[in-house]
């Protein structure tokens, strides 16, 4: 067989399959020629593998449910914010609104004991204009919301414009408003969500 053939036989499949057939392994001593005088000693190249396969429990598939959503939930928020209001409310967002946010979505999952049986998801885009969507969480499954998280925009007299961050959750069947807080925004018009 030709060496370059021969070499990047070798080294594709060292990468398909991850390292798991290395250089040394008996299968291209089987490929080399007879003649050829640098044949390795295959035992040489011999290496053991340990694989763990511990059981996960289910506490640690809801954190990681969990950990994905509110990963989704906060760039899924500065989506909705776009390029125009995002920078202006940032700061504030990340300090006082999203962990009030993350505890709101750890707190409403983990009332649910078969979480971790759940296809649960995050919905894809938050509404533009003046609507209120920001993000929903749902269930696959039961093709229902389990929370939804809003943020609504408020005109004070005397006071300008704020943003009223706020989520309803199934349990009531979304009517009543659970606050998480206010950001303000200016006595100004604030852009449309999503510009």
């Amino acid at each position: 067989m030709k060496k370059w053939l021969q070499k990047s036989l070798i080294a594709s499949v060292a990468l398909l399959t991850f390292g798991v057939i290395n250089p040394g392994h008996e299968i291209w001593t089987l490929l080399q020629d007879k003649d050829d005088s640098k044949q390795m000693n295959a035992s040489q190249f011999e290496q053991t593998y340990d694989i763990d396969f511990t059981e996960t429990s289910p506490i640690d598939i809801v954190e990681t449910i969990e950990d994905n959503l509110i990963s989704s939930a906060r760039d899924l928020s500065f989506m909705k914010f776009g390029s125009r209001i995002g920078p202006v409310i940032s700061d504030e967002f990340n300090e006082v609104i999203f962990p009030k946010i993350d505890e709101a979505i750890r707190m409403t999952l983990r009332e649910s004991d078969d979480l971790h049986k759940r296809r649960i998801s995050i919905s894809e885009k938050p509404a533009g204009d003046y609507s209120e969507k920001v993000f929903h969480i749902y269930d696959m499954d039961r093709k229902k919301d389990i929370i939804r998280f809003h943020v609504r925009t408020e005109k004070r007299p005397q006071d300008g414009f704020f943003f009223n961050f706020h989520y309803h959750i199934s349990d009531d069947d979304f009517v009543a408003h659970h606050t998480i807080g206010d950001i303000y925004w200016s006595k100004n018009t604030p852009p449309k969500w999503l510009s």
